[in-house]
């Protein structure tokens, strides 16, 4: 099994934030109060693993990654990436991560994608025949076209988003912090952007750390989750055992031969959530779900029937509102 290149060991952070007091007192001596973004976070991620950070907004996922890649120093706590102290930001540290920021641009306004991508190149020492290569891939995968040419003041949302890949993928790091990376996007390019995201781990061995609003992004890229709340991690595990765990309940989709007149008689333990001319949408306990499947098979005229876990959104919700698994 591939080595471990991310460690995390107690990581918190904590920001003072000023008071909003009157009076000449709050200008001597300024009361601060201190909040937590986040909290003991203690996870280790091994060399090409796709892991999903997600988390309701506010949860500490921004936070988290600007820790493990430079940005922010912690209020305590380690962490080790590719063998280095990220806040200490050494050039060779710099050299084999890649950080984009959905909400954040790393491109000048006022002139064209294209000249800071050569900016760039120069700083990563990229060879100028590599740098061709890899901005006609990139450009074509993205669908940039013109994008490149036109200054950014004049790009939307999503084709700003566009050239801001190209520059986090244009050096080849081995380490990807992916943070709201399909922002702006339509969904056509959102799902080359997944493919293309699994085709690089793939083909180079680079670890992801991913955060998207879009769940479709964590389901299609990323086996591994670590679920945030309130700046503490409530889960770390596959993604397939979040609902396993968190949710009692299975959903039998249960296609009937014939339309029925009105609800037919259900097995005890058997709860009836939504009905579509033919098909039954029930809900049972988890280890009823053999029990009744047999009784439904052998009482109604079943045409087809299926089982499975509640939607993963659905069972996130709930670990929203109740905040603890």
């Amino acid at each position: 099994m591939d080595a471990e290149i991310i460690t995390v060991q107690g990581l918190t952070k904590v920001y003072r934030v000023p008071e909003r007091e009157s009076g000449l007192r709050a200008l001597v001596r300024p009361a601060y109060t201190a909040v937590p973004a986040a909290t003991d976070l203690t996870f280790a991620i091994r060399a090409g693993e796709m892991v999903g950070l997600i988390g309701q907004n506010g949860a500490g996922k921004t936070t988290t990654l600007k820790m493990l890649s430079g940005l922010l120093y912690p209020t305590s706590g380690e962490a080790r990436v590719a063998g280095f102290t990220p806040w200490e930001r050494k050039d060779e540290f710099l050299s084999r991560i890649s950080m984009v920021l959905g909400n954040k641009s790393q491109m000048i306004w006022d002139i064209p994608p294209l000249d800071t991508l050569k900016v760039l190149a120069e700083i990563y020492r990229v060879p100028a025949d590599e740098f061709r290569r890899r901005l006609d891939e990139l450009s074509e995968l993205l669908e940039m076209g013109d994008l490149l040419t036109r200054p950014v003041r004049n790009l939307s949302l999503g084709e700003r988003m566009k050239c801001e890949l190209a520059a986090g993928l244009l050096h080849r790091p081995e380490v990807l912090f992916l943070d709201e990376p399909t922002l702006g996007l339509d969904v056509s390019i959102q799902a080359r952007v997944r493919r293309y995201v699994a085709d690089y781990t793939r083909r180079y061995g680079a670890t992801v750390i991913l955060t998207s609003h879009y769940m479709a992004d964590v389901l299609a890229l990323c086996p591994r989750v670590i679920l945030i709340h309130g700046g503490r991690i409530l889960y770390d595990g596959e993604l397939n055992g979040l609902a396993r765990r968190l949710a009692p309940y299975k959903l039998l989709k249960v296609t009937l031969g014939a339309a029925p007149d009105g609800l037919p008689a259900l097995p005890p333990g058997a709860e009836a959530i939504g009905q579509d001319d033919q098909t039954l949408t029930l809900r049972v306990g988890r280890n009823d779900a053999p029990r009744i499947t047999a009784a439904l098979l052998n009482t109604l005229p079943v045409a087809d029937l299926v089982v499975e876990d509640p939607p993963l959104e659905a069972v996130i919700d709930k670990i929203y509102q109740e905040g603890a698994l």
